[in-house]
């Protein structure tokens, strides 16, 4: 087992991608802290993989400590953080509300950069350890009326940069992930909105949103969690600074040139 005895925090670890990779660290061998806002989700996955449910408010200091804390009094150490909760949140810079761009940058920014700090010091003790954060694709290109999402995306990329040029020397690895459309809660709410302006249903929104990605589909959470995996694993022990984009090549294509795609319809 690739993660035998090691030691993970998997914040928003209640529902989709959090949640898969949750059990999957357990089933390969870690013990998990799994935290996030609401109680009943996380402390199903916890109870189920035998963990610990630490509910909270990622952009709250207290609980970053509180889920460092329980990894230590519980585990006796800490190895991996992957910092995945956050949120999306819609409107261009004309018409995002303040409420709205604190609300994302506090989930999607704040609550990751508190989570690490706080568990900073027991991966230093150690002199190893891996952190994983999982950003997106809106880190690298931008949709519509999205620009706190994108934000704050983009600025946990540098996040990660900083991290790795400040904690590499001490042993810490940290990466990111990018994901595309997963097939999450949160992206069946959004596949939900497009259902309905298109007249389709849940499962053919998806494949609007993805006709023009070359795997022509999205991932799965499971997919997701694999490479969380890699990169909280020994497998990627030279591996840090790295923005692992998991999204079946959508940034790959020109989109300038997607008008001239072959129909591939059967």
């Amino acid at each position: 087992m690739r993660l035998q005895g090691k030691v993970a925090i998997v914040s928003g670890g209640g529902t989709g991608i959090g949640a898969a990779t949750a059990r999957r660290f357990a089933q390969e061998g870690a013990h998990v802290v799994v935290t996030g806002r609401r109680e009943g989700p996380i402390r199903s996955v916890a109870d189920e993989i035998g963990g610990v449910a630490v509910p909270g408010d990622a952009a709250d200091p207290a609980h970053a400590t509180e889920a460092v804390r329980a990894a230590r009094d519980r585990f006796g150490r800490l190895d991996i953080v992957v910092a995945n909760a956050g949120l999306g949140s819609g409107g261009s810079a004309g018409d995002v509300t303040d409420q709205a761009w604190g609300h994302t940058m506090d989930a999607n920014l704040t609550g990751p950069m508190l989570l690490v700090r706080a568990g900073l010091p027991l991966l230093l003790e150690r002199g190893s350890g891996s952190i994983v954060l999982v950003s997106s694709v809106s880190g690298l290109v931008s949709s519509t009326d999205s620009v706190a999402y994108v934000t704050s995306k983009t600025a946990l990329l540098g996040l990660m940069r900083s991290l790795v040029v400040d904690y590499g020397p001490y042993g810490v690895r940290t990466n990111a992930v990018c994901p595309g459309w997963v097939v999450t809660p949160l992206g069946d709410e959004s596949m939900d909105e497009l259902a309905v302006r298109r007249g389709t249903t849940r499962e053919g929104a998806y494949r609007i949103a993805t006709a023009h990605v070359p795997l022509r589909r999205p991932a799965s959470a499971d997919e997701i969690a694999s490479c969380c995996l890699f990169l909280a694993g020994e497998e990627s022990s030279i591996v840090t600074g790295a923005t692992l984009v998991a999204d079946g090549g959508a940034t790959a294509a020109d989109v300038g040139t997607l008008a001239f795609e072959p129909d591939l319809s059967p």
